[in-house]
């Protein structure tokens, strides 16, 4: 009877092992205030990893695509009930994630007799009047964090760290403009998407290969190099959120067009 806490633990810590494993394949995403509004970012293989949740909210991710969807349409069945029962300036990313989204996918987690969801999420919610815009992370065991500027998702909370520390060093004082935000966000992406790669895998030690040495962080011109080689077989997928968009939603995909002309090595 009382060794049943600890396989409790035991299970929980192989569950972290195992969906950490899983995020290394995966693309981050890059949540970033500009002058006009807030930015996604993120590099697809078709597979659309952002979204619109509310006329203000938007929504990337990281993980399954069956977990994304399914997670996904749980937010915008709550966001619509909410607006309906309630008014659309009662729905909001904290509302969503606090009562909705996180409690869902901490109990996923926590049920180790059932499968968690292998996503991380990031809600961007765009405020009524500049410098009310807010970010929220949700990690797979429903964790959830909130911040103003930015926000990533990465395969580790140190990759995390690591972008967000990149994009504080490099943010320019005054607000970006729509260009500068793109740069930043690409050098951002390419950044983690380059640390992900050089982590150790599973099955690394059995197999006789050790750990990538740590190295000093790439330069631009490196991060640059990366994100065009990426972008042979990939595209950028990149939304905003814009205050000056007219009607009640403020969310739009960025079109090819307007990548190439603010990202030049995102032309085709």
């Amino acid at each position: 009877m009382y060794e049943e806490p600890y396989r409790w633990v035991e299970a929980v810590g192989n569950r972290r092992s195992y969906l950490d494993e899983q995020f290394k394949r995966g693309s981050p995403v890059v949540g970033l205030a500009y002058a006009e509004g807030l930015l996604l970012f993120t590099v697809s293989r078709g597979t659309p990893k952002l979204y619109e949740v509310y006329d203000r909210i938007g929504l990337g991710g990281m993980g399954h695509p069956a977990d994304l969807e399914k997670l996904r349409f749980s937010l915008l069945d709550l966001a619509h009930v909410e607006g309906f029962n309630r008014s659309p300036s009662d729905v909001t990313a904290a509302r969503l994630v606090k009562y909705g989204l996180a409690p869902v996918v901490k109990q996923a987690f926590e049920e180790i007799f059932k499968a968690p969801f292998i996503v991380k999420l990031l809600l961007a919610e765009l405020g009524t009047k500049p410098g009310r815009e807010a970010f929220l992370t949700v990690n797979y065991d429903g964790a959830f964090e909130e911040a103003a500027q930015a926000a990533v998702l990465a395969a580790t909370p140190a990759i995390e760290a690591a972008m967000l520390a990149y994009l504080k060093r490099t943010r320019p004082a005054a607000p970006a403009s729509l260009e500068q935000a793109l740069g930043l966000a690409g050098r951002a992406w390419a950044l983690g998407s380059l640390t992900q790669a050089a982590e150790p895998r599973e099955g690394d030690e059995k197999e006789g290969r050790a750990a990538a040495p740590a190295e000093v962080e790439p330069d631009e011109a490196a991060l640059l190099a990366h994100l065009r080689e990426v972008l042979a077989d990939r595209t950028i997928e990149c939304a905003v959120l814009e205050h000056r968009m007219p009607g009640s939603s403020k969310y739009r995909a960025l079109t090819a067009a307007e990548l190439s002309l603010c990202l030049p090595l995102a032309a085709p």
